[in-house]
């Protein structure tokens, strides 16, 4: 009893645990698992155990004799998934302000091709008409060229030769 109280202050360090548990560090941190054990670290950053936790260690590996299931850890979200799930979300949030920004944007632009459609066909059919009367000019051109002066402001008109 007396060795029991002296041994309850003293920590043990992972060496002198694989002696006492006769495993290796594999089962040990195994062992951890099970028993839901997280080994602190001093000052230095060496790894220790409290008495306590090496007794319930044992107790776990006796247990595990008897295939004992494993004790189950409840998972929580693990900091990657965090980030992972907030890059998501942002990813969803640019990607709707992005969208409504290109949707407003050329909310006008459906009108802008229909006028722009309908000037094309307007500009196509002045040309035409450019054309058209081109060719009227040309022809009273012509028929103008026909009259020759005879005096007194009087013409007479040319009789156009046909060719045949």
């Amino acid at each position: 009893m007396i060795l029991e109280q002296e041994l309850e202050g003293k920590t043990l360090s992972p060496q002198e645990v694989r002696s006492i548990l006769k495993t290796d560090n594999k089962e040990i941190v195994e062992l951890c698992k099970r028993a839901s054990i997280m080994p602190k670290k001093n000052s230095k950053g060496q790894t220790y155990f409290s008495y306590d936790e090496v007794k319930n260690l044992r107790k776990v590996q006796a247990m595990k004799g008897a295939s004992m299931p494993p004790v189950k850890v409840e998972k929580q979200p693990s900091a990657i998934m965090n980030i992972l799930n907030s890059l998501k979300e942002m990813e969803n949030k640019l990607s709707n302000r992005i969208s409504k920004v290109i949707d407003e944007k050329l909310e006008g632009m459906d009108e802008v091709v229909v006028e722009l459609i309908r000037c094309k066909t307007d500009n196509e059919t002045l040309r035409q008409k450019i054309i058209d009367l081109n060719k009227e000019i040309y022809q009273l051109k012509n028929d103008l060229n026909s009259y020759k002066p005879v005096g007194l402001g009087f013409y007479k008109k040319k009789e156009k030769q046909i060719w045949e």
